[in-house]
């Protein structure tokens, strides 16, 4: 019960920032996916109901058998992020924290089969 509320609270608290920091969202998606600030939206909103649903108990078994695509989908917006670097909000990350970030993503992945 821990990881279900430990991972929903930080899937909404991201999904929110998909609405309060848009541009910086929209600045690390590869330049090959089209609809950026749509998809910024789009991914907000899924995160926001996994966070609810999984903060509530409910849905649960939904957000553990899409979790792990959704994952895998919002990939090379992180990849991206990586490999070419910017500011968010005024500020620059680590090069470190953004490769290291890269592979705890399969870990969130792992994480995410196991909730109940």
């Amino acid at each position: 019960m821990l990881l279900r509320l430990v991972y929903g609270a930080g899937l909404l608290f991201a999904g929110v920032g998909h609405f309060r920091n848009e541009k910086g969202f929209v600045s690390i998606m590869p330049s090959f996916i089209p609809f950026k600030r749509f998809f910024v939206q789009v991914t907000g909103v899924i995160e926001i109901a996994y966070g609810v649903m999984l903060l509530t108990g409910k849905g649960v078994h939904l957000v553990r058998k899409t979790l792990p695509a959704f994952l895998y989908a919002v990939l090379p917006a992180n990849v991206n992020m990586a490999v070419n670097p910017k500011p968010i909000n005024g500020k620059r990350l680590p090069s470190w924290l953004l490769w290291t970030r890269l592979p705890l993503q399969w870990g969130l992945v792992s994480l995410a089969k196991r909730l109940k």
